[in-house]
């Protein structure tokens, strides 16, 4: 079930972790137990949205964390696929950048338990995928697109978790010059306190929705499915084109359900 109410209260009390029960069960389904070695910044939460929810983080990532990131993904990178209606992955125009997927270390699993904590105490870790980072040369980009599958029955059956419940997308690294490159949420309506400016391009068209600059160190959280499970539409989003510069961002996502070792590796 989509967790917005507690996510909603979970923001405005700043999201402190705090230790989780143990269980019996298997240890893959165990609510999130805290990692001794583990060291969570005191980053800061704040409401966009409520209905879609979207919630801003300010220092989400340490600059250990994105440096940590940033060398171990060197030399990884290739071209981004997108997944058409029939299961197919190919390279399209409507996605010019480049992903890798990031091995899971201490430093990688304790940024994963940062994103289910602040989902709350209860969700698996077996729900997570594995974490992407996508870099944007000049003049690339990601087309209007939304991170829930909209062909369930290739993409989100049970055997692959169901779908995306929920998103953050950070903001790694970034060229000291960098130009455009920002997130784009056409559906979302501008807020009119001036404080957002620092994170938003307020400079944008009021009916071009909210485009979130890329802050380095910065990451948005987003639900994307309502509450019966369905697909929620106003969280269309896009990767604007790198104008100059460039820029890496880090795609975190929650599954419906659990997804299997094969494909989110075996958990130690």
């Amino acid at each position: 079930m989509v967790r917005s109410r507690y996510l909603v209260l979970c923001a405005l009390a700043a999201i402190l972790p705090a230790s989780a029960h143990s269980h019996d069960e298997d240890p893959a389904q165990k609510p999130l137990a805290l990692s001794a070695n583990c060291r969570h910044p005191a980053y800061k939460s704040h409401i966009l949205s409520k209905s879609p929810l979207v919630i801003y983080l300010t220092d989400f990532l340490t600059a250990e964390e994105r440096q940590h990131l940033t060398e171990i993904t060197k030399d990884t990178f290739s071209h981004s696929a997108v997944a058409d209606g029939t299961g197919a992955e190919g390279q399209r125009e409507t996605r010019t950048s480049q992903s890798t997927n990031v091995e899971r270390d201490d430093v990688v699993r304790c940024i994963e338990e940062r994103a289910l904590l602040f989902q709350g105490f209860d969700v698996p870790r077996s729900h997570l995928e594995p974490v992407q980072l996508v870099k944007y040369a000049q003049g690339e980009r990601y087309h209007y697109h939304t991170d829930w599958f909209t062909n369930a029955a290739v993409h989100a059956s049970s055997a692959l978790g169901g779908n995306r419940q929920s998103s953050f997308f950070a903001y790694v690294a970034a060229a000291d010059n960098i130009t455009g490159g920002g997130t784009n949420f056409p559906m979302l309506d501008a807020p009119y306190n001036q404080k957002w400016c620092d994170f938003i391009d307020c400079d944008e068209a009021y009916d071009n929705g909210v485009t979130f600059r890329p802050v380095v160190g910065n990451a948005v959280f987003w639900q994307n499915l309502h509450e019966d499970g369905r697909g929620d539409q106003r969280n269309l989003h896009a990767g604007l084109p790198v104008t100059s510069g460039w820029k890496i961002g880090m795609n975190i996502w929650t599954r419906q359900g659990p997804l299997s070792e094969e494909i989110r590796g075996v958990d130690v």
